[in-house]
């Protein structure tokens, strides 16, 4: 057996909060026979499995009982093009924003505005990332999984993953029944800008771009991340820990005659997505903190550990920003962030 199962490893240094909690079990699947092995190893000792990328989308309350795998998958291939379409095959385990850089470098066109997302490719899928008017269903074709109990390979079409809001049949349907090993893009040779989300057309006038390109959406979209968002390596977080709810035109009128200031954009089911961070920032816990937990400073959407927050205190602030948020607006914030 090729792959080598280490017991009772630290995940601290593998989650973007910096929790500390430790795994049972744990190894690196660096191909995909090596993680095959690792599932077969599990299911023999009738233990739970756990699939890990960059850390950036959990919280840790607890240790880990049963086996981690770090999806350690790399390779991004070009394989296959068209008139309008490159197809870009990405290993799960490649890094997100270089694959971000890569695309840049040779001007494929359609992830310019997903610049500097932390986590790796095959987050990118079960969460339908987003941002700045961008989602991954946008450019995805499709992905290979392998089934968990049947160590079989499935792929899956852009419909089969039926993705919604932050939402595929990955986190639901079919949630610990696959885990991901490649993503196939489809990305653009001409590109379709879109600036009209969030603050991307006052950066790109603050930088003085006569010319729309890729390159320049990029660094506006990292510019104002880089501004907005705590870097993980300074303060630990998770990026944006609740999704943005959405409301019926009928609730979102109510509340407008109630709060004239607030912030939404209708969806294409015409229900109307609320900006979280506002809601909380209007509950007055922007740069709340209880010892080491807390909401950041500079956006109500994340949260955040100072230094030694158990997981559990992290939860606490959650249930504290929840609370606060339904009891003024009648609204309900749910995580984006896995919490385990």
């Amino acid at each position: 057996m090729s792959v080598l199962i280490e017991s009772n490893v630290s995940l601290k240094s593998r989650n973007t909060f910096g929790i500390s909690a430790y795994a049972q079990y744990f190894t690196v699947a660096d191909s995909v026979d090596v993680l095959r092995e690792g599932m077969a190893w599990a299911l023999k000792q009738d233990a739970n499995v756990l699939i890990v990328g960059g850390g950036s989308n959990m919280l840790f309350t607890n240790d880990v009982q049963g086996l981690v795998i770090q999806n350690g998958l790399k390779g991004i291939e070009k394989i296959a093009e068209d008139e309008d379409f490159i197809y870009l095959k990405v290993g799960a385990g490649v890094v997100w924003h270089q694959l971000v850089l890569y695309c840049l470098e040779h001007n494929y066109a359609g992830i310019e505005n997903l610049a500097l997302i932390p986590g790796l490719v095959g987050a990118s899928p079960m969460q339908n990332i987003g941002a700045y008017g961008v989602e991954i269903k946008e450019v995805f074709h499709e992905l290979t999984t392998v089934h968990r109990k049947t160590l079989e390979e499935i792929t899956f079409s852009n419909a089969a993953c039926e993705f919604g809001y932050r939402e595929s049949v990955f986190k639901h349907k079919f949630k610990n029944q696959f885990v991901i090993t490649d993503v196939t893009y489809k990305l653009r040779k001409e590109p379709q800008y879109h600036i009209e989300y969030g603050a991307i057309k006052q950066e790109l006038e603050k930088a003085n771009v006569n010319e729309l390109s890729i390159q320049a959406i990029a660094n506006a979209v990292i510019a104002i991340r880089t501004s907005k968002l705590p870097d993980p390596k300074q303060i630990g977080n998770a990026g944006s820990f609740f999704k943005n709810p959405s409301v019926s035109k009928e609730k979102f009128q109510n509340l407008k005659e109630a709060f004239p200031e607030i912030v939404a954009y209708e969806n294409p089911d015409h229900t109307m997505k609320l900006a979280a961070g506002w809601l909380i920032e209007q509950c007055g816990l922007k740069g709340y903190r209880k010892g080491d937990a807390g909401v950041h400073a500079k956006q109500a959407l994340v949260l955040v550990n100072y230094g030694d927050a158990r997981g559990s205190d992290i939860l606490e602030v959650c249930k504290l920003v929840q609370d606060a948020v339904l009891q003024r607006f009648s609204v309900e914030l749910l995580p984006e962030v896995n919490i385990l």
